[in-house]
């Protein structure tokens, strides 16, 4: 009997076993935010001022009254192409509504911009939508819309009437658009005051900056296409602030002085309207000073407080007012990116939040019983909970406690929360809380989006190295894994600042395509080293001026801990890395050659001094500041060291990373007689994406199948 239940048990499996499907290459790569998404409340939103929370289903427009759980339709796709086509506007096939306030929702169809009133269902504007236009953005008062046309910014209002602001048409001039190459957290170029009737914008002069040639082949005869590209130690661009005013039609210039090439960020607006306050920081980005202007004379004003530090400052955000005179401002001074409450006399009321972890961000902040919630590392570097702060005392109380990535969104009256989660174990998760941290309604519980598929899934590991730092890493095995092999290892690099890989998250942070790759029998692994965020100011600015030496250590950590591992195989490690993980795999190949079988490199950091200033300069200092570092790290100087298989990817419109990194790269691979592979993606920028990107991946696993 005991026979023949286990040979039916064996069956059984068996017939499991074999029921589960592959993963085409394309589902692999195009697959984990489409076909494989864990479900999900779409397109969730709480409504201004309200306790009603909505979120689409089946293409219905849903609110959720928080404190009675009545469920109600607000509005449907149908019902919203029928106005639109009452307007003679273009319908719409997918439904994405945005809230502006508690009645009118925004959407956007192929031509315009349309804001409609759910309750009344009828319009309340449209916005067309210029051709070639970009950089939308909407006043509050949703009287103007304003926009970018190539170097210059421009207002329209509902009815079509336009406004040039600017009418620059010398070249290198800019208006109206992300500067600094979108660091310092600048993601666009243009501030809205609260009632809508001025608009700041960054004018920028690039004219001097070096004109870089990258090559359209679309052309019947290739052209030249020349961006304004900044090195690391070369003239970069200088930038402004403007102030224009919708009523009289004048623009100011705040006056921010010199010199001019200093980074202007964290703008914001005071709630009165009459200052603009903003972060200056130098050029070498080790001094930084908070201002205010004068938003209608231009003046500085204050100078609030300043950073300083011997390494880099680099401010993210900007104040965050609680009212007229207070405001909310996140600094790493500590070593820590923490809270610190500001008068706007430049008083310090008091460093509100402390500790050796990180305020990830700040979700809201409720006023009238001065609690300021917040995302942050408090649990543990790799996880991120929701807590309340009080602003009276500073104490904290954690609101989300399962260990995993907790997304708090709170209702206007900061009444509740829903908290979308996540874990190595849990897709997705949303519940409504209150503020006091009661769960009070599970509404979603995703299942494994692979359920009927070999996806094996990766585990966290934790590492120590010899000097006592502990590390985060993931790995990943093939379903059909056999203890008692030996398996080739890719190891999945970035490195880099501003990164990290590896978080108590659904996937852990991995991509589709690694778990794939893994199912083709190697194992996958990924580790965060220092220089990467999170982890405090000192496990990040460790990599100051020497970018590739500690990153490098800390990556034969992991090499270290697979060794020690019976079913690796020591002797077929191979590295991929995209951008900075670029220039992390081929100093891993070049630096330690006897580790590493196998490379493939995509859009790959070469030589720092052709990289661009705001970024190089604040880790490596200039080359005229620092040239032993940037000689350790050019990698032209490592060659004659390769000992394995490398594969160099570039993208032939390549605007962050040029392709001259790759090919002087190249140029010195020659001249050492030694052999490497490349190859190029015609018009990509930095990454290959889309469809092409199938390519990519199977150009990647290709390489390692045939050599490693």
């Amino acid at each position: 009997m005991r026979r023949i239940i286990f040979l039916f048990v064996s069956v059984t499996l068996a017939i499991v076993s074999f029921a589960q499907k592959d993963l085409s290459l394309e589902q692999a790569v195009l697959g984990q935010w489409s076909e494989f998404r864990p479900k999900s409340l779409t397109a969730f939103s709480w409504r201004p001022n309200s306790t009603e929370y909505t979120y689409l289903r089946n293409d219905t427009l849903l609110g959720v009254d928080a404190k009675s759980n009545s469920v109600r339709k607000i509005c449907s796709l149908d019902e919203v192409n029928g106005l639109l086509e009452t307007l003679g506007a273009k319908r719409i096939r997918r439904f994405y509504p945005l809230w502006v306030d508690n009645k009118t929702i925004r959407i956007r169809n192929s031509s315009s911009f349309v804001f409609i009133d759910v309750e009344n269902k009828n319009l309340v504007a449209q916005f067309q939508i210029p051709e070639g236009s970009e950089n939308h953005e909407f006043s509050s008062d949703l009287r103007w819309m304003s926009y970018t046309v190539g170097q210059n910014l421009f207002l329209v209002d509902a009815k079509g009437n336009q406004i040039a602001v600017t009418n620059d048409s010398i070249d290198g001039l800019v208006n109206g658009q992300s500067v600094h190459r979108n660091e310092f957290g600048i993601t666009k170029g243009t501030f809205w005051s609260p009632s809508g009737r001025y608009l700041a914008y960054y004018h920028m002069d690039e004219s001097m900056v070096t004109r870089y040639p990258l090559v359209d082949i679309t052309k019947r005869v290739a052209e030249v296409d020349y961006i304004r590209y900044p090195m690391a130690g070369m003239k970069s661009h200088e930038v402004t602030l403007r102030v224009y005013d919708t009523q009289s039609g004048k623009t100011v210039e705040l006056k921010t002085g010199e010199p001019k090439e200093q980074y202007l960020t964290n703008v914001d607006w005071s709630p009165d309207e009459t200052s603009i306050y903003i972060a200056v920081l130098n050029r070498g980005q080790n001094h930084m000073k908070f201002n205010r202007y004068n938003a209608h004379s231009g003046n500085l004003e204050q100078t609030l407080f300043e950073e300083k530090s011997d390494k880099y400052v680099e401010p993210l955000n900007p104040p965050l007012f609680i009212d007229n005179n207070t405001f909310l401002w996140q600094s790493r001074r500590d070593g820590w990116n923490h809270i610190y409450i500001y008068k706007t006399d430049g008083s310090l009321v008091k460093q509100l939040t402390k500790g050796e972890w990180e305020v990830i961000s700040i979700n809201g902040v409720d006023k009238k019983n001065k609690v300021v919630y917040i995302t942050a590392t408090k649990q543990s570097p790799i996880e991120k909970q929701v807590y309340g702060v009080r602003i009276k005392n500073g104490s904290i109380k954690q609101l989300t406690f399962d260990s995993g990535t907790h997304r708090g969104y709170f209702s206007s009256d900061y009444k509740y929360f829903i908290d979308f989660y996540s874990s190595i174990t849990v897709p997705n998760r949303v519940t409504l809380f209150n503020t006091r941290g009661k769960s009070l309604k599970l509404l979603l519980d995703a299942s494994n989006p692979y359920e009927g598929y070999n996806v094996p899934l990766p585990k966290l590991v934790t590492l120590k190295s010899d000097d006592g730092v502990t590390f985060y890493g993931r790995i990943i095995k093939p379903t059909n894994f056999d203890s008692t092999k030996k398996y080739p290892v890719v190891v999945y690099v970035y490195g880099g600042p501003h990164s990290q890989l590896v978080t108590n998250s659904w996937m852990g942070g991995s991509r589709l395509w690694e778990s794939y790759l893994a199912n083709k029998g190697y194992i996958l692994f990924t580790l965060d080293n220092r220089g990467t965020i999170n982890r405090g100011a000192e496990f990040e600015q460790v990599i100051h001026r020497q970018l590739g030496v500690q990153e490098l250590k800390d990556q034969l950590v992991g090499v270290k801990y697979l060794k020690s591992l019976p079913y690796v195989d020591s002797t077929r490690i191979g590295v991929h890395g995209w951008s900075f993980g670029g220039f992390m795999t081929i100093t891993m190949m070049l630096k330690a050659s006897d580790v590493f079988k196998v490379g493939v490199a995509g859009g790959p950091v070469t030589d720092w001094k052709f990289y661009e200033v705001m970024y190089g300069e604040r880790y490596m200092d200039t080359p005229q500041e620092n040239p032993e570092g940037y000689k350790n790290a050019d990698l032209k100087n490592y060659v004659s060291n390769l000992k394995g298989k490398l594969l160099i990817i570039h993208d032939d419109m390549d605007n962050t990373v040029v392709p001259q990194h790759s090919l002087t790269l190249l140029h010195s691979f020659v001249k050492a007689g030694v052999q490497v592979d490349f190859f190029m993606y015609p018009q990509h920028q930095h990454n290959v994406r889309g469809k092409d990107r199938v390519h990519l991946i199977d150009k990647v696993i290709r390489y390692f199948e045939d050599y490693l």
